[in-house]
C-alpha cells in the first residue's frame, strides 16, 4: 500500500453515560440515562442514553418522564459538564501523544490528520490507545476527507455494520454505501432540509447527487443548494488543523417545573439567563455578535429567534437588552416551559 494522507473522526462511545458508569462501576450493564437534575419525575431532557436504554427506545432530547415510561428500570443521573470536561480533556492528551495532527470539534469527537500506508491499522491504534489511556471506548471513521470520516463513524459504532468498531468511507465506495440512504443520512441535512428535499422528489443520496444544481439554487438560495449537491457528492474539506476548539456560541437555558403564563416573569427570566450568558462571554474574552432566545411552549413547541447587535460586546446589559427585545418578538401569549438565551461570537 502507498503511503497517503487520511483523515480519522474520532467519536467516543455513549460518552456521558460512559463517563458516569467509569465513575460508578456497578452501573456497567444497566440502562442509564442522565439529563436534567437526575429525576425522571421533575421537567428535563435526556442528555444521552446508554446503549442499553437505547434498546427500550430512549434516546438525546426526549423529555425525562418518556424515558422513565419507556425504562422504568433505567438508572437516572444528574447533568455533571465539569466531569465529563475534564474526560475529554484527558481523551484529546491521549490522542495528542499519537503521530496525527488533533482537531477537536467537541467533548466527546475529534478528526485526526496522519500520513500512513495503513489507515486502518492506525485507527485500531487509536483505539487502543484511548482505552489504556482512559478507559474510554471509540468508535473511528476512516476518510480521504472530513465529511465521509464523519460518516464513517455512523457504520463503526456498535449499532451500525457489522464491521467492528472501524470503518473506511471514501470516493471509492462513497456511491455504494450511501446512494439509496436518504438525505438526512448526511452531515449536514437535518429531517426539515430532507423534506423539503423529497418535495422535490429527491429522497436518497443519489437522487440529491444527480439533481441540477440550479434546481437546488432556486428552492434553497445560491449558498446552500449547491452546498447540498456537493454533500450528496462526499464533497469535504480534507485539512485537518490543531488550532484549539473555540466554540462559535455559549448558552443558558432552564426547563420550568410549572408552566410560565405571565410575560413580566417570562421577561425576568430571560434576564438572568442573559446575564450568565453575559458572565459566560466575559469568561471567553470574545465579543457577542448576535444574541438569541429558544422559547419552548407546552406541550413541546419550539421556537428560536434572534438579532445581529450593531456591534460586537460583552456588556451585560447590551446582551440583556437585545434578548429582552428578541422575546418580545415572540408569542407570550402561551404557557412556556423552557427559556434558553444565547450568545454567538464574532467571527476573528
Amino acid at each position: 500500500m502507498s503511503t497517503e494522507d487520511w483523515v480519522l473522526h474520532v467519536d467516543l462511545d455513549q460518552f456521558i453515560a460512559a463517563v458516569e458508569v467509569a465513575r460508578r462501576p456497578e452501573l456497567r450493564g444497566r440502562p442509564v440515562v442522565v439529563g436534567g437534575h437526575g429525576d425522571p419525575t421533575l421537567r428535563g431532557v435526556v442528555a444521552t442514553a446508554s446503549y442499553e436504554a437505547r434498546e427500550f427506545g430512549v434516546h438525546s432530547g426526549m423529555p425525562m418522564r418518556l424515558a422513565a415510561k419507556k425504562c422504568p428500570d433505567a438508572v437516572f443521573l444528574p447533568a455533571d459538564r465539569p466531569a465529563y470536561e475534564e474526560a475529554s480533556e484527558e481523551v484529546m492528551t491521549a490522542l495528542r501523544r499519537l503521530p496525527v495532527v488533533v482537531e477537536v470539534i467537541g467533548w466527546d469527537e475529534a478528526f485526526l490528520g496522519a500520513r500512513t500506508d495503513d489507515p486502518e491499522a492506525l485507527a485500531e491504534r487509536v483505539r487502543d490507545h484511548v482505552r489504556a489511556e482512559t478507559g474510554l471506548a471509540c468508535s473511528v471513521g476512516i476518510g480521504d476527507n472530513k465529511l465521509r470520516a464523519k460518516t464513517a463513524t455512523g457504520f463503526a459504532k456498535p449499532a451500525g455494520a457489522a464491521t467492528g468498531h472501524v470503518f473506511r468511507l471514501t470516493a471509492e465506495n462513497w456511491a455504494a454505501v450511501m446512494g439509496e440512504r436518504p438525505t438526512d443520512a448526511l452531515w449536514g441535512i437535518g429531517s426539515r432540509t430532507s423534506k423539503k428535499l423529497a418535495e422535490m422528489g429527491l429522497r436518497t443520496v443519489a437522487d440529491l447527487a444527480r439533481a441540477d444544481p440550479d434546481a437546488l439554487a432556486e428552492r434553497f438560495g445560491p449558498k446552500m443548494g449547491p452546498y447540498f449537491w456537493l454533500l450528496a457528492h462526499g464533497a469535504g474539506d480534507t485539512e485537518v488543523s490543531d488550532t484549539p476548539y473555540a466554540p462559535r456560541s455559549r448558552s443558558r437555558e432552564v426547563t420550568f417545573q410549572e408552566d410560565l403564563t405571565d410575560p413580566t416573569e417570562l421577561a425576568e427570566q430571560v434576564r438572568l439567563l442573559a446575564r450568565h450568558v453575559a458572565e459566560d462571554v466575559v469568561e471567553e474574552a470574545r465579543p457577542a455578535a448576535r444574541v438569541g432566545v429558544k422559547i419552548r411552549y407546552a406541550p413541546f413547541i419550539t421556537k428560536t429567534r434572534s438579532l445581529t447587535l450593531a456591534a460586537p460586546t460583552s456588556a451585560a446589559e447590551e446582551i440583556e437588552r437585545a434578548a429582552l427585545e428578541v422575546l418580545a418578538g415572540l408569542d407570550q401569549d402561551q404557557p412556556v416551559r423552557l427559556l434558553g438565551v444565547r450568545a454567538e461570537f464574532a467571527e476573528e
